[in-house]
């Protein structure tokens, strides 16, 4: 379980396809504080459990499932992504719960500044409108997020320059792919 609250923007070192699995290694620098083997850390959003730790370099076994339904799929060498650690009980929830498990990719149909924040649409398939809730949590990239509004077959958000800056979403462009996962309650509807 995660908060939403990326922890810190981090490096892609290795994709590679093992057996039927690919994995993926990052070098990061905060994740890497008290992270343990069989830990659980979001990347981009999507659950994934450390197999090795070398240095500064986490390492994921990610299923074939996961790698074709997510972004992960079109990582690249060098290619930065969100990271954060798991959630420990006791500590402030500073966004919403995510689970990592994400819904869908969506496409950023626009990408605009407007008044100090950075908005984007978002499209999504039409099977998951049906949990584009306004003033609803959202998670993009692993980011919680609040959808601003919702038009037929996509949703806005919107960030200010901290999380624009502290995230890789800020360095996205339109036609950009990004991993969805939409709140939990909304899907309880």
């Amino acid at each position: 379980m995660f908060t939403g609250i990326v922890e810190e923007i981090a490096r892609v070192t290795l994709m590679r396809k093992q057996g039927g699995l690919l994995r993926l290694s990052i070098e990061a620098d905060k994740a890497c504080e008290g992270t343990n083997i069989g830990d659980s850390i979001s990347v981009s959003g999507v659950c994934l459990t450390v197999v090795a730790i070398k240095g500064r370099e986490l390492s994921f076994d990610v299923m074939p499932e996961t790698v074709n339904l997510t972004t992960l799929k079109n990582l690249t060498f060098g290619e930065k992504v969100n990271l954060e650690r798991a959630l420990v009980a006791g500590n402030r929830i500073g966004g919403h719960f995510v689970t990592g498990h994400i819904d869908c990719t969506g496409i950023i149909r626009s990408k605009k500044m407007s008044r100090g924040s950075l908005g984007f649409e978002i499209g999504v398939p039409a099977k998951f409108f049906k949990y584009c809730i306004p003033k609803g949590s959202v998670a993009v990239d692993g980011i919680s997020l609040t959808i601003a509004y919702v038009k037929r077959g996509s949703f806005s958000v919107c960030i200010i320059p901290h999380t624009a800056k502290a995230t890789i979403l800020g360095f996205k462009h339109s036609a950009d792919k990004v991993n969805v996962e939409f709140d939990m309650l909304a899907k309880k509807l």
